[in-house]
């Protein structure tokens, strides 16, 4: 019983650790307003980036060109949003695309692959989806770390 008490005790202990190292970051860089998510979520030295879609700041408004051009404004918020925060390009460590149609895949990681270094590409996983908020073609959310 003790030893179960002794377990459930550092078990609790920990997660309380966990905690107090974990801020929730909502400094509107991309995104204006009040939203139902923080923009990103840091725990210790890793920052967690809520999904990044082809939103243009200063209009609030997705941007017209189709999937390259959403492809690189979603890309240019991720930068400012990990910039915003400390962190760079280069200390993004995994991503996941959604794409609304896997036919765009293409012309997405021709895209993708401007903002990353050969030898720095994090990892990546491609989903394709239904839908996307604002009728995205392209959505990315991303993990860095220091």
């Amino acid at each position: 019983m003790k030893v179960r008490l002794l377990i459930t005790s550092l078990f609790f202990s920990l997660i309380n650790q966990a905690n107090a190292n974990v801020s929730r970051l909502n400094e509107g860089v991309v995104v204006k307003g009040n939203l139902p998510f923080s923009e990103a979520v840091k725990l210790n030295k890793t920052l967690y980036l809520s999904g990044q879609v082809g939103l243009v700041p200063a209009t609030q408004k997705l941007i017209v060109g189709g999937i390259s051009a959403e492809s690189r404004q979603t890309m240019e918020n991720i930068s400012e949003v990990l910039t915003a925060h400390g962190y760079k390009l280069n200390d993004v460590v995994k991503c996941t695309v959604f794409l609304s149609n896997m036919k765009d895949s293409p012309s997405f990681n021709n895209v993708y692959k401007e903002y990353f270094k050969p030898e720095q590409l994090p990892a990546r996983s491609t989903v394709a989806v239904n839908g996307l908020v604002m009728d995205a073609k392209v959505e990315v959310e991303c993990f860095a770390a220091k």
